[in-house]
């Protein structure tokens, strides 16, 4: 069975393209450009807003992991299932101008899908345990009272006990109050650390458009890329 996709036409200088990246990943990246900043911008100003971007981010990514299995060729982890030493080489040879062209993503682009994705998941997660712990949303339950799950306990109780180490005449509201800081300060923490690795994507983005003389963000709109 011959894997090589088949041709979508011709470029503006008549370069020969394929179709790459289908509608659902074009679909998915730009929407979920959008909700990330969304969320990212609004906060506390909108909370309601900041919420339901999340829950869209959450979506997106959960959608994203199941095509990585059933979606198109160059849409599956098999075919961008680089190893880090693939990605270290990859980008040595980019700062370099010497990197291999992938039609696909390329090893230093597959480290950095899964690396959003996993930074993303972990930022919808704690964001949830914010907002449970403000009796609030899917995760309020776990928060209602001192019935807290032991399979959860270690994570919702246990893992922040400094900052509820010390207690005044308020008790459980001072108590309360440490544990939803936490949770505050993780969530903030790992919102941070994806917008810094989207910087890095996008640098990347650009440094191999250059190399590569092909513009990649127009290709995540038109799906084709140079054969």
């Amino acid at each position: 069975m011959n894997d090589t996709p088949a041709p979508a036409g011709t470029g503006r200088a008549g370069t020969e393209q394929v179709r790459v990246w289908d509608l659902f990943v074009r679909v998915f990246h730009w929407t979920l450009v959008v909700a990330y900043a969304v969320a990212y911008l609004t906060e506390d100003d909108a909370i309601l807003v900041h919420v339901w971007a999340g829950y869209v981010v959450g979506a997106l990514i959960v959608l994203r992991i199941l095509w990585g299995f059933v979606g198109t060729r160059h849409a599956r982890f098999s075919d961008f299932a680089y190893g880090p030493r693939a990605a270290l080489r990859y980008m040595f040879s980019l700062v370099t101008f010497r990197a291999e062209r992938h039609l696909g993503h390329s090893p230093a682009g597959a480290a950095m899908v899964y690396a959003l994705i996993a930074s993303l998941l972990l930022a919808v997660a704690t964001g949830l345990l914010v907002y449970g712990a403000e009796n609030k949303g899917p995760l309020a339950p776990l928060f209602a009272g001192n019935a807290v799950p032991i399979v959860t306990a270690s994570i919702i109780t246990v893992i922040p006990a400094a900052y509820a180490a010390e207690s005044d005449g308020n008790g459980q509201s001072k108590k309360r109050e440490r544990r939803n800081k936490f949770w505050e300060d993780i969530h903030e923490v790992v919102a941070n650390l994806t917008l810094f690795l989207v910087f890095i994507h996008i640098g990347g983005v650009a440094l191999a458009s250059l190399v590569h003389r092909e513009n990649l963000p127009w290709a995540m709109f038109t799906g084709r890329k140079r054969l």
